[in-house]
């Protein structure tokens, strides 16, 4: 079991930033990569950026060169940078793990960019 909380979520103004950051726990060792995935209001989720194991990154077109994906390894955590933030960018952001084909989910958190 692995275990993932997200925190640093909330409400910013266009052109802001936040960075939001992911704890995982339990069994970690067999995590393969790790993605922060969002779902907008009213939409499907999707997938925003990955971290793997071996440090290789990857974002969605519509955060690539914005969007940082990072990751602590001594305390277990991943981090997402957000910065120049759009309303569009308005959505429940979920860390979730791949661990060798299972995949776990914290339960989110809310980022809202509005004037």
């Amino acid at each position: 079991q692995v275990q993932l909380v997200e925190s640093g979520g909330g409400w910013v103004q266009p052109g802001g930033s936040l960075r939001l950051s992911c704890a995982s726990s339990g069994s970690i060792f067999s995590i393969t990569a790790l993605d922060w995935f969002r779902q907008a209001p009213g939409k499907g989720r999707e997938l925003v950026a990955r971290i793997t194991s071996g440090g290789q990154t990857n974002y969605a077109g519509s955060v690539m060169g914005r969007f940082t994906i990072s990751r602590d390894s001594a305390n277990n955590t991943v981090y997402l940078q957000l910065p120049s933030l759009k309303p569009e960018d308005t959505a429940v952001y979920y860390c979730s793990a791949d661990d060798s084909g299972i995949r776990y989910w914290g339960k989110g958190t809310l980022v809202t960019v509005s004037s």
